[in-house]
């Protein structure tokens, strides 16, 4: 739980530059800082650098500025190099680039402190374009170097950040359907959330639109991009992210988009959305929503126990959390034929499938004199790998340590 004076820290990392956002319980929204106090440039340039035969490293933009002297040494696409497993030499000394990547994450965790804004991270959320087993694999390797437990870090994708944002605005931002678009130089991609109303909790989708082009007339481009996106449908707002909306070019374009919408122009709503993030997980069942995206399991995998006499769904896996960092243990007594029932539910269904696993060649032991190990580890976001191991009951009934493994897919 938060204190006073923790906060939760929001990063939008890529290899060129990160954007980070910090949230307190005094605040009313995330505030999005700088390696400046009172400065607007937010861009930390991804990059580290120190001065030859000195041990201090430098970072951001102080780096980026030091790298034009022939003194210095500069290390830059530091998310790039650590997601390669890149092994850099400076000055005949060896660096891992994901220890690199870690120190330069750890400067970023110190501005809202060196700013005299917050004592305590209650939580570090990253948000990046995609999520990979790959990048996922080195998050986690930083986050270890960070020394941040799973209950204070998280990684989410930039559409799953957006549906944060989106969702923590005011009720009437949120009403109906709404877009994100992202302009970097000259192409245009956007981001589509709808909410199915008739579950409960409400189950929320993302649609992506490929990168487009737009053509040398940007406003007529761009109206006409927006005209078919928002054909036969009902929108209550609009968010522009990227410096490709940087100048005063949309005129059509930007008429066309407020006539009945509310349209938000920015730059940092992905670090934000990452604070979001961490406020969400910590509502827990109180947020009222479900997110289906890409990475998000797209069922549930309980099991139906007796507990203290009454009968409970225990949850090993649940519906719209990352595939990535998803998983469920836990114990058990077997009572009754040698088999585990698992119920699997869609969040947008009421029905349950039952499919039962038989452990075959199991001991023949008196009924509840045998204790099974359950072990439940997404492989994809509709799979689930299953393992249960026979651990016996106490001095009586040894257990022989068998395993039985199963691939589960609804």
């Amino acid at each position: 739980m938060m204190n006073q004076n923790s906060c939760y820290l929001g990063i939008d990392l890529n290899d060129s530059y990160a954007m980070v956002s910090y949230y307190q319980l005094n605040m009313d929204e995330p505030e999005t800082v700088g390696t400046i106090a009172g400065s607007e440039r937010y861009h930390i340039p991804t990059m580290l650098a120190r001065r030859k035969n000195i041990g201090m490293w430098y970072y951001g933009e102080e780096a980026k500025k030091m790298a034009k002297t022939s003194e210095v040494i500069c290390v830059d696409s530091l998310l790039r190099r650590a997601v390669a497993g890149e092994i850099i030499s400076i000055n005949g000394e060896s660096y891992d680039a994901v220890e690199l990547l870690a120190l330069y994450l750890r400067k970023l965790m110190e501005l809202p402190q060196k700013l005299g804004n917050a004592s305590e991270l209650a939580c570090v959320v990253l948000t990046v374009d995609r999520l990979t087993r790959e990048n996922m694999e080195t998050f986690w390797k930083v986050a270890a170097k960070l020394e941040l437990s799973s209950e204070r870090f998280m990684v989410v994708d930039h559409k799953e950040s957006f549906y944060y944002f989106a969702l923590s605005q005011q009720e009437q931002l949120w009403l109906h359907d709404v877009f994100l678009f992202t302009c970097y130089r000259n192409t245009i991609c956007s981001y589509d959330l709808r909410r199915d109303v008739r579950t409960r909790p409400q189950v929320v989708s993302i649609h992506e639109s490929t990168g487009q082009m737009l053509r040398e007339d940007r406003d007529q481009s761009f109206h006409e991009l927006l005209s078919k996106a928002f054909e036969n449908r009902v929108i209550s707002t609009v968010y522009l992210v990227g410096d490709g909306f940087d100048g005063e070019w949309m005129k059509t374009s930007l008429d066309f988009m407020c006539r009945g919408r509310r349209v938000f122009l920015g730059k940092n709503l992905f670090s934000k959305g990452a604070c979001y993030a961490a406020m969400a997980r910590e509502k827990g069942e109180a947020w009222p929503c479900i997110y289906m995206g890409e990475n998000e399991m797209k069922f549930n995998l309980s099991l139906k126990v007796r507990d203290h006499g009454k009968v409970a769904f225990y949850n090993l896996v649940s519906a719209g959390k990352n595939w990535f960092e998803a998983g469920g243990e836990c114990e058990v007594v077997l009572s009754g034929s040698p088999e585990v029932d698992f119920w699997k539910q869609l969040p947008n269904s009421r029905e349950a499938k039952i499919e039962t696993l038989e452990l075959t060649d199991l001991p023949c032991r008196p009924d509840r004199t045998t204790r099974l190990r359950i072990t439940a580890k997404p492989v994809a976001d509709d799979k689930i790998q299953i393992e249960i191991k026979d651990l016996g009951f106490g001095e009586c009934f040894r257990g022989t340590d068998k395993i039985w493994k199963y691939t589960m897919v609804m």
